[in-house]
């Protein structure tokens, strides 16, 4: 049999309280863990090592209740519901609630920023070393950072392509890019929606978004007269692409699948490590129904806007 939420746990001497949730390793598909809630919150104990019986009335533990508080408080910002995380075949191993289901998230992902930083520092000690032979060469290339930022509008696509409200679609489109003596042509692409007067209303919140040149002067300002929204690809996480799809708790949702950031229709945050809502770019419709924008791109990982390109 396997512990299942609300089940009562016993210890050698007495009754301590009752399953609240159920941890599973992601490889082997089984229960690794119990959090048991006592009257000093909850403990979160390894299956393998403390249950000597499970049946239908409860769970039985293999040591006394002064031996719970060795066992470590449970984190819940640690886990995410297994509900929200795709393991194939998982509904053949458990046999609990789903929402109370939940799996480690990996160390990698909860220690990203330790991560970026001994990364960044290599790759500095790197930069150092080989400066003398590189000088010319990196001369040539940190010249384009100084360039104005590019405030060129370029067309997207079509407003007659939108004729549903508030249903974001993909848009693709190709973006030419002068890179010193050459340029280059690929693809990019951004969401584009037609929104609805409640929509642009939480979008804006009646005041006009303004976008700015790199001397703080205003460029331009979106605002509820133009009701084609464009929201940037990347998500304001670590610059990831997101999906539009049916999210399980929150609906139909803008959710970056890398580290579960979730956003809204009108690209509020929801849930996840995203510092920010979802970018918003320059947007207008000229005189023959073409969506034009400034393809701007923003500063990933911080709270306040910042544009790089």
């Amino acid at each position: 049999m396997q512990p299942k939420i609300k089940s009562k746990v016993r210890c050698t001497d007495r009754e301590v309280g009752e399953i609240t949730r159920v941890i599973v390793d992601p490889l082997s598909k089984e229960i690794s863990h119990i959090v048991v809630r006592t009257g000093g919150g909850e403990r979160l104990i390894a299956t393998d090592q403390n249950v000597s019986a499970c049946t239908e009335e409860g769970i039985e533990l293999s040591f006394p209740s002064a031996a719970l508080s060795r066992f470590e408080p449970f984190r819940r910002e640690e886990y995410v519901q297994v509900k929200e995380v795709e393991i194939p075949h998982l509904e053949r191993h458990l046999d609990v609630i789903p929402g109370e289901a939940l799996v480690p998230i990996p160390d990698l992902e909860k220690n990203i920023a330790r991560r970026t930083f001994l990364q960044r520092f290599t790759n500095v000690i790197g930069l150092v070393l080989s400066l003398p032979l590189l000088y010319p060469a990196f001369k040539y290339i940190i010249h384009p950072m100084y360039r104005p930022l590019d405030n060129t509008w370029i067309k997207m696509g079509r407003a007659e392509q939108f004729r549903e409200l508030d249903v974001p679609r993909l848009v693709k489109f190709p973006k030419t890019v002068k890179e010193g003596f050459l340029e280059r042509e690929y693809e990019k692409s951004h969401w584009a929606m037609k929104a609805s007067p409640e929509m642009l209303e939480k979008i804006y919140q009646d005041r006009e978004t303004e976008f700015k040149d790199q001397d703080g002067k205003v460029i331009w300002e979106n605002n509820k007269e133009s009701d084609i929204v464009v929201f940037s690809g990347k998500c304001p996480h670590l610059g990831c692409a997101f999906r539009w799809r049916k999210h399980k708790r929150f609906g139909q949702s803008f959710v970056c699948p890398c580290h579960l950031s979730v956003f809204d229709p009108a690209g509020i945050l929801m849930d996840g490590p995203s510092p920010r809502p979802l970018d918003i770019l320059p947007v207008k419709l000229s005189g023959k129904g073409d969506i034009e924008i400034i393809d701007a791109e923003f500063k990933a990982g911080k709270e306040e806007r910042i544009r790089i390109v």
